[in-house]
C-alpha cells in the first residue's frame, strides 16, 4: 500500500471508514458541489459507500484518494491524490493516472491544495513512474483551474459532459515535470 505522504503543513493517508463523519460534513456542503454536478451528499451511507469503493481502489490499483489532514491541528481538510481511472470515460479517456482535491470550504484560499497537488506530482512521477498525469476541471471553477495552472499543468482543451457542462482537460507529462523541477 502506498505510504502516507507529508508536506511542511499536510498529511495524506488512506482513508479508514472512520473517516466517513469528515467527508460526509464537507460532502454535504452545496458550496463545495457548486462545479462538483451539484449533487451534495444527503446520507453518510453514501460516504461510506464511497470511502469503500476507494480502499477497493487501493487493493485493485495500488492507489486512490487520500484523507488529507493539517499536521499541526489533526483536522480533515478534505481529500486529495491520485486515481487510476478505469470505471469511466472521461473525455475520451480511460485508463489514466488522474489527479485531484476536493477540501473542505473553510480550508479554501490557503494554500493546501497547490502543496498537496505538488506532493502527489511529485509521487505519481518519482515513486509511481507515471508517464502522463491528467486532471479535469468545472471551466468556470477558476481556483482548481489555477492550482493546476500554478503546479505546472498544461491546458489541453475544453470538452462537454454528457449534460453539455463544459470542463477543462489538463495534463502534465513527467519529462516537463523533470523539466520544472531542474528550472
Amino acid at each position: 500500500m502506498t505510504p502516507t505522504l507529508k508536506t511542511k503543513r499536510l498529511i495524506m493517508r488512506p482513508f479508514t471508514i472512520n473517516d466517513a463523519p469528515a467527508m460526509f460534513e464537507m460532502d454535504s456542503n452545496p458550496n463545495v458541489h457548486k462545479y462538483l454536478w451539484q449533487q451534495p451528499t444527503q446520507k453518510i451511507e453514501e460516504t461510506i459507500k464511497i470511502i469503500e469503493y476507494i480502499i477497493k481502489q487501493y487493493e485493485e490499483n495500488n492507489i486512490g484518494r487520500f484523507a488529507t489532514f493539517l499536521k499541526e491541528t489533526g483536522e480533515f481538510i478534505g481529500w486529495t491524490g491520485i486515481k487510476y481511472i478505469n470505471d469511466h470515460v472521461e473525455n475520451g479517456n480511460t485508463n489514466f493516472y488522474d489527479y485531484g482535491y476536493r477540501l473542505v470550504e473553510k480550508f479554501w484560499n490557503k494554500g493546501y491544495a497547490t502543496e498537496a497537488s505538488i506532493a502527489w506530482l511529485d509521487y505519481g512521477f518519482n515513486k509511481m513512474n507515471i508517464n502522463t498525469m491528467n486532471a479535469y476541471t468545472h471551466s468556470q471553477n477558476g481556483a482548481s483551474n489555477h492550482v493546476l495552472q500554478k503546479v505546472g499543468m498544461n491546458f489541453i482543451e475544453d470538452y462537454p459532459d454528457k449534460e453539455g457542462v463544459i470542463w477543462k482537460w489538463w495534463q502534465l507529462e513527467k519529462s516537463n515535470y523533470h523539466k520544472m523541477i531542474l528550472k
